[in-house]
């Protein structure tokens, strides 16, 4: 109990509690930063849970597809910690090595040990992609190629999207279209406008969730040459941006249930809206200088914090009313 006690710690904060040694599962849990990964399942059980609305369920695909997309997942963040340490962006005065142990900077893993396990997952990913692609068709792996790309060069050269502006944009189309897309595919063997239209909304507040890290790291990335697109846009329009991206959540619901894209009992996610409108008062006064004596243990990061709050009860409510809608049809 003790240990799953110190996992669940760490998947909730992304780090391990005062006093506590650092076990095999931990220092992995930490590396891979896997207090984000809900964002992952939300984005599958979307796409799933569409398909099964219209009489197309697969439970072996659905856990081959999670296995998977966590690993990438995964993957992902270990090879950004990578590309950032090496292009000397991720130092020691760097918010995302002081939020959370850095996996190289803190030295909680090798550079050998971060590229091998970045390429075992990898390995398991393509011969799930490889196995799927075989039962169910070509855009499989065609997805799963394009998601890999677009997540590899999010940070890696020549592209370093997170640089230019448009790692939000990528993050967006990731965890939108590609898994829950790609999830209904795997499901439906068919792929439509509706089930893309669909996975906007929830692919919005999964971009919120990284303009809010932006906001956070704003004066550091935009002394360090990162133009997000926070820094871009310039912090005051990043944040009117950043409310609009929260408020078209809901609106883009409302349009989708009134075109009959998805069932009408998506709208309980209309009981997030008191987080949202927490979310919008955050946005709209400026950050402490030091952390609240309540705040969780993730500081100096503050606006990703409650857009990441905002998020799991979004996409929470947003999953609970596709599972009523299957319910009421059966």
């Amino acid at each position: 109990m003790k240990l799953l006690k110190k996992w669940k710690f760490i998947i909730d904060t992304g780090n391990i509690p005062s006093g506590e040694n650092i076990d095999f599962v931990s220092k992995w849990l930490i590396a891979t930063r896997a207090c984000v990964f809900s964002m992952t399942l939300t984005s599958i059980l979307i796409g799933a849970l569409i398909a099964a609305t219209n009489n197309h369920f697969n439970l072996f695909y659905l856990f081959l597809i999670c296995i998977a997309l966590i690993l990438a997942h995964a993957s992902n963040n270990l090879i950004n910690d990578f590309f950032d340490y090496k292009s000397g962006l991720d130092t020691k005065d760097y918010p995302r090595v002081q939020y959370s142990p850095h996996p190289l900077v803190s030295g909680l893993i090798s550079e050998k040990e971060l590229l091998s396990a970045f390429l075992i997952f990898g390995f398991i990913e393509l011969m799930i992609a490889i196995y799927l692609t075989l039962k169910i068709g070509i855009y499989v792996i065609v997805l799963a190629v394009i998601g890999f790309l677009l997540s590899v060069f999010y940070v890696a050269p020549p592209l370093k999207l997170k640089y230019k502006g448009l790692g939000e944009f990528a993050i967006f189309l990731i965890w939108g279209p590609l898994i829950t897309a790609g999830t209904y595919y795997v499901m439906s063997k068919s792929i439509n406008l509706n089930i893309i239209l669909a996975s906007i909304p929830y692919g919005l507040v999964v971009m919120n969730v990284l303009l809010g890290k932006h906001l956070d790291k704003y004066k550091n990335d935009e002394e360090k040459g990162v133009k997000t697109l926070p820094v871009l846009l310039g912090f005051e329009n990043a944040i009117k941006f950043t409310k609009i991206n929260a408020a078209m959540f809901y609106i883009i619901t409302i349009i989708l249930v009134f075109f009959k894209i998805i069932t009408p009992f998506t709208l309980l996610c209309f009981f997030s809206i008191k987080r949202f409108k927490t979310f919008l008062n955050i946005l709209d006064t400026q950050k402490p200088e030091k952390k609240p004596d309540s705040f969780p243990d993730i500081w100096p990061l503050w606006y990703v914090v409650w857009a990441f709050w905002f998020n799991k009860l979004a996409g929470g409510l947003f999953i609970t009313g596709l599972l009523i809608g299957i319910f009421i049809k059966i």
